[in-house]
């Protein structure tokens, strides 16, 4: 059964609003921090107010590409409970981890099994581990049956492209499922509808 829901690249109040009063909201919601490539940057200003919000029982993670130390202490007060960190070796995983006192989802960008077989490293130092595609910001998929020997008790979660009409594809997976670009328009900005559409699919599986 699917763990739970995670909707990455929220970038205007409006959308967390909605996502944070939906009757049905998803487990863990997205903040691009670093990344100025994606068109889902927030800007630090920006990003300080838009998430000083009561998260009710939400978990709010901060999306980092191999974060340098002056990024990790501008954001460090923030109120982010994950960082998920993409490029970053288990050591330097380890020592955020302990210095900022914050949960870590382990990013591993994946086109082969030798990719998926990394999670051997963070297995003891991440919270949860996140397979995604090689695209980054551009929502690129890759063959999810790589993850078929991935051990259960593994607290994974899947990313890379994965549309709304996937996700009862997903109900018999044990993975957390994070959805990007499928739920925004085609300006790239984040639908109400296609979050709505989600977030009540899931409900019912």
């Amino acid at each position: 059964m699917i763990k739970g829901l995670k909707i990455c690249g929220v970038s205007d109040p409006k959308t967390l609003n909605y996502i944070l009063n939906h009757p049905y909201p998803s487990k863990f919601i997205g903040f691009i921090t670093n990344y100025e490539k994606s068109r889902r940057f927030v800007e630090y200003k920006k990003l300080k107010n838009l998430i000083n919000v009561d998260k009710k029982q939400l978990s709010f993670v901060s999306v980092l590409v191999k974060p340098n130390n002056e990024i990790l202490e501008k954001i460090k007060d923030l109120n982010f409970d994950y960082y998920q960190l993409y490029d970053v070796e288990p050591q330097r995983t380890l020592e955020i981890k302990l210095k900022y006192k914050k949960k870590i989802i382990s990013a591993l960008t994946v086109s082969n099994k030798k990719d998926v077989l990394k999670y051997k490293d963070y297995y003891e130092i991440s919270d949860i581990i996140l397979f995604d595609s090689k695209g980054y910001h551009k929502s690129e998929s890759f063959n999810h049956n790589l993850l078929n020997e991935v051990p259960n008790e593994l607290n994974k979660m899947i990313a890379g492209n994965i549309q709304i009409d996937d996700i009862p594809n997903f109900k018999n997976k044990d993975f957390i499922v994070d959805l990007s670009g499928a739920l925004e328009d085609k300006n790239g900005k984040k639908d109400i509808n296609k979050i709505d559409k989600l977030l009540n699919l899931f409900a019912k599986i």
